[in-house]
């Protein structure tokens, strides 16, 4: 098992909070422990669209940046295969404290990358000539054909960037139509981002009533204010209610009903993380074999419209405005700027049983999705 300290594979990096993975095999243990939890996360997603907390259309959207996050590791992976055994190739940094990920920076570098990736392809050769190169090197000159291998992994990293579906520093708003009512067009607004205060990946979606003359999508004068307007709050410091409210105030005929944040993360592992606090106990605890020492958090934030005003704009006229729900309980809502915020948690069975039985107190409200045998998910509260 990998920990950060030196001859591991995991190596201090710039601050106490990153690290560098310099060790082939720990980069691939890194690598393999996330190809299983985002392969397990679309289904946490079935079972709360099975529970009513998500629609089919928002599982659906979710589930695409879900994906398209494997396909990002997936991508990473490949860039990373050689670590440690070719001269030259690169090493990954990864935000150890409260995250577990991948630092931004990796995701900034991978669309710079990809930008040119037709260019270093053409200086490559394809993979079936650098696999029968290998073969021939390994036969003939009884060597290991350690640089061709390094060439046939920055192939295969530049031929995923030039897939779709990657989930990148700033995917974007698209709008996804729900139906009409009251002569008003709904959407749901969605986008994500990769988190540069918390080094994570958040996806928000909107619930939105257009009043305009033109449908949003269709709208060259409004849709791309809109939407410079939502990625330039798309920030973890900013409250839902901040966000909503701004949309609100400047988009006069765009009227926001519900508007919900999930992070992604943090990840926890005893092998990669430094953590505190009860998921610190639970897995060392746990003492669970590979790929089933982690533990995932997922939050989700809501915020919602309760009603409506009219609002005075200017000297004749006025404007809609929504009146947002805050959690009434304890005075959590004005503190979150949310409705209600909701905290999950998806880990292996081992690491659950120990949770159940030291039952600490901060996890005893946090929702619960266990992944069984052949990655079945068995939901508890």
């Amino acid at each position: 098992m990998a920990s950060v300290n030196k001859g591991s594979g995991v190596k201090g990096q710039l601050t106490n909070d990153h690290a560098e993975l310099y060790d082939t095999l720990v980069a691939r243990r890194y690598f393999d422990k996330f190809d299983r939890i985002t392969g397990h996360l679309g289904r946490v997603a079935a079972e709360m669209e099975a529970e009513g907390a998500m629609t089919r259309t928002e599982t659906r959207v979710v589930g695409r940046y879900l994906a398209a996050l494997g396909a990002t590791f997936r991508a990473l992976s490949h860039k990373y295969l050689m670590t440690g055994r070719a001269d030259g190739a690169p090493r990954l940094t990864f935000d150890r404290h409260e995250s577990g990920f991948p630092v931004t920076q990796e995701l900034m570098v991978m669309a710079l990358d990809a930008a040119q990736a037709n260019k270093h392809l053409s200086g490559i050769a394809s993979v079936a000539e650098l696999k029968d190169r290998m073969v021939r090197q390994i036969v003939g000159d009884l060597t290991i054909p350690t640089a061709l291998q390094f060439a046939l992994s920055q192939r295969l990293y530049y031929e995923a960037l030039g897939m779709a579906g990657l989930f990148w520093a700033r995917n974007d708003p698209d709008a996804q139509w729900i139906g009409d009512t009251g002569g008003r067009r709904q959407y749901l607004v969605h986008w994500a981002v990769y988190d540069t205060q918390v080094n994570l990946p958040v996806v928000y979606l909107m619930d939105l009533e257009d009043s305009g003359k033109k449908p949003l999508p269709n709208d060259d004068r409004r849709w791309p204010q809109a939407q410079a307007h939502l990625m330039a709050q798309s920030l973890d410091g900013l409250k839902l209610l901040t966000i909503a409210q701004g949309f609100d105030k400047d988009f006069a005929d765009l009227h926001p009903k519900r508007l919900r944040r999930i992070h992604l993360g943090p990840m926890y592992s005893n092998g990669f993380t430094l953590q505190s606090g009860p998921i610190s106990q639970v897995l060392s605890t746990a003492m669970a074999p590979e790929g089933q020492d982690w533990a995932l958090v997922w939050t989700l934030e809501d915020l919602l419209a309760e009603r409506a005003e009219q609002v005075k704009d200017g000297w004749f006229s006025t404007v809609e405005r929504q009146i947002f729900a805050l959690d009434p309980f304890a005075g959590k809502g004005a503190e979150t700027g949310t409705t209600r915020m909701d905290r999950m948690v998806i880990l292996p069975e081992r690491p659950f049983q120990v949770l159940a039985e030291l039952n600490p107190p901060g996890f005893r409200d946090v929702r619960k999705f266990v992944v069984g045998t052949g990655g079945r998910i068995i939901s508890t509260k």
